[in-house]
């Protein structure tokens, strides 16, 4: 009898530590959702919540979840192993460790891509911003600029040497697709990003069809103007509540019509292919709407 007390007293201190073990990895992965809404809230900058809580302290919490996770687990087996204890402390190993891996892979993806913040489909004649667009980007406090012929910080060299003072338009191009070289776009950073000819399509049709497809990703409209081919919008995300500005631009072409997007961030330097995706998407579902 003197026994059960002394196992009793063991197994509560397992358990007790697994429960730190779990708890601890649940706040880490709370941690970064609280990042970014607290940065959505306003109650913080965007650098701070995404440079220093999720970029800079993040990784850091889950690696210490994971080691406790991993002593947890080494706890509950010593001697007589307490089923309840271990099944705490492997769930706590399950949640830090995918969130690790997460936070992983997003590192070798910003590794991979270039660090560009916009994208666009005809360099040779950069889609203009209109005042309106400019305004709004600075009312936000918007740090990247709407230029003609932007180049890379020089500051990036430190993450992806020799990019620093290059043309954003020939990283672009680099990082695109090449059907005439690459087998599969996944071979690419980039998917391929061309401006948008349609030889059937009237300049009226071509504009509604631009339109709508910006209408239907409920993306906020600053500009739309039919009689100058132009339309500009504001996608906002979830989380961090960052913001892209999307530029259209529709021109008659014969009896057909062109469709150019350009897609610029308002902070940050790279956009992790966000942008490129965003024009690619857009082109692909005016191009189904129009054929």
């Amino acid at each position: 009898m003197s026994s059960i007390p002394e196992e009793s007293q063991d197994a509560g201190w397992r358990g007790k530590f697994s429960g730190f073990a779990l708890g601890l990895s649940i706040f880490a992965v709370l941690w970064f959702a609280a990042a970014a809404i607290g940065t959505k809230l306003g109650l913080w900058s965007w650098q701070f919540g995404l440079g220093k809580m999720t970029i800079g302290w993040g990784p850091m919490l889950l690696m210490a979840a994971l080691g406790v996770s991993v002593i947890a687990i080494i706890v509950a087996l010593i001697k007589a192993p307490r089923k309840q204890a271990l099944m705490l402390a492997l769930g706590a190993l399950l949640i830090s460790g995918l969130a690790f891996g997460r936070v992983l892979a997003f590192g070798g993806q910003a590794g991979r891509l270039p660090p560009l913040h916009e994208v666009q489909t005809d360099w040779s004649n950069p889609i203009q911003p209109s005042a309106a667009l400019l305004a709004a980007r600075e009312s936000t406090g918007a740090l990247n600029t709407v230029e003609d012929a932007p180049v890379v910080p020089a500051g990036a060299d430190a993450r992806w040497p020799g990019t620093g003072g290059r043309l954003v338009s020939e990283l672009q191009e680099e990082a695109e697709f090449d059907p005439a070289t690459q087998s599969s776009p996944k071979d690419a950073p980039y998917p391929q990003i061309d401006t948008l000819v349609e030889p059937a399509a009237s300049y009226d049709m071509a504009f509604a069809a631009a339109l709508a497809a910006v209408e239907d990703r409920g993306w906020t409209i600053v500009t739309n103007d039919v009689e100058a081919g132009s339309i500009e919008a504001t996608q906002t995300s979830f989380w961090f509540d960052f913001k892209d500005d999307i530029l259209i631009r529709v021109v008659p072409d014969g009896d057909g019509s062109r469709i150019d997007v350009r897609s610029i961030s308002r902070v940050g330097l790279s956009d992790l292919g966000a942008n490129s995706k965003r024009v690619r998407d857009l082109l692909n579902e005016i191009e189904v709407r129009l054929n």
